[in-house]
């Protein structure tokens, strides 16, 4: 496979049993972490149809007036979950402001779980817009993406050498997020350096996005050049995170990537960022170091982590 290709993977093998079909599938997935970062994958548990009504339900929320969407906006106390208003972060924190709005999910929680009651960082109650379905259609969708991001975990064990169930615990109460996001048409003036999202690399293990067809996604490859990732229908796109290459110490590789988005069109995109649950230990993995390569990070705790990570990037709207 060449470097500055991002392989289409399928990997209807991780929800059988045959031993050999996951190690080949799981095997295929590590050579694209180890290269370029990013991998398409197909053969996993979501239709076109499913697809296409997560797309429908997301156009909604967008439409809907501005005064509606800041009724559930972001705060410093909404636990990173709520509406994201246009130019509300910067994932470049050295450019201008995003050219993007989005919606964020999280783990959904009971009003009297422990660590909600607790104060628990990056623990709160979802925010739901007064949209008929949009709750139960982003629930269900987060269970289902959830499940593919465990699935991968598996796979990335198998590569690295470890059980199979090696990051089960550590990813039973994940910080994850379910984003909807919305790019609209770029307005005819814009600030230097201002794109829909800036170059920047995410922050969790794993990332699992869909598209649509409108594309501008962007991937910097090991040699510096950008390349496009062109739109597969059905496919999601997937990409390492810091978290994932600081745990194996670097063996896999988390690219930097941007949203250029195309002049005169609005752009639409779902993704979901796989964090580890908020008291796993991400340090060095046994199989990720030796003699002649040592720890390169300490051990550290997932939230602590990812606050590290959402505050420079909140702090250009005021939300950090």
């Amino acid at each position: 496979m060449p470097e500055q290709d991002i392989p289409l993977i399928d990997i209807a093998s991780l929800y059988g049993s045959d031993q050999a079909a996951i190690e080949k599938t799981a095997a295929l997935i590590g050579e694209a972490c180890r290269g370029i970062g990013f991998f398409y994958i197909k053969g996993h548990a979501l239709s076109l149809g499913d697809i296409e009504a997560l797309f429908s339900t997301s156009h909604d929320f967008f439409a809907l007036p501005e005064t509606v969407k800041k009724q559930v906006e972001i705060s410093p106390k909404t636990g990173n979950r709520g509406y994201v208003p246009m130019r509300g972060e910067a994932l470049d924190p050295s450019r201008p402001a995003d050219l993007k709005e989005a919606f964020n999910i999280g783990l959904d929680l009971a009003a009297d779980d422990p660590e909600l009651l607790a104060g628990a960082r990056f623990r709160a109650l979802n925010l739901w817009p007064e949209q008929p379905g949009f709750r139960q259609a982003m629930l269900d969708y987060f269970d289902t993406a959830l499940d593919i991001g465990r699935r991968l975990h598996m796979a990335f064990a198998a590569d690295l050498g470890l059980k199979a169930d090696h990051f089960d615990g550590k990813l039973d109460r994940p910080l994850a997020t379910l984003r909807l996001l919305h790019y609209p048409p770029q307005p005819d003036a814009v600030e230097e350096g201002q794109m829909g999202a800036g170059a920047h690399t995410d922050y969790g293990c794993v990332t699992l996005l869909l598209t649509d067809e409108v594309g501008g996604l962007e991937v910097r490859t090991r040699t510096g050049d950008w390349i496009k990732a062109p739109y597969i229908p059905g496919a999601f796109v997937c990409n390492i995170g810091d978290c994932l290459m600081r745990w194996t110490n670097d063996t896999y590789v988390s690219t930097p990537h941007r949203v250029v988005s195309p002049a005169g069109r609005e752009r639409y995109s779902i993704a979901f960022f796989l964090d580890p649950n908020p008291d796993a230990v991400i340090e060095c993995l046994p199989t990720c170091s030796g003699p002649e390569n040592p720890p390169r990070y300490g051990p550290i705790r997932g939230d602590d982590y990812l606050e590290s990570r959402l505050n420079p990037t909140y702090k250009a709207s005021g939300l950090a």
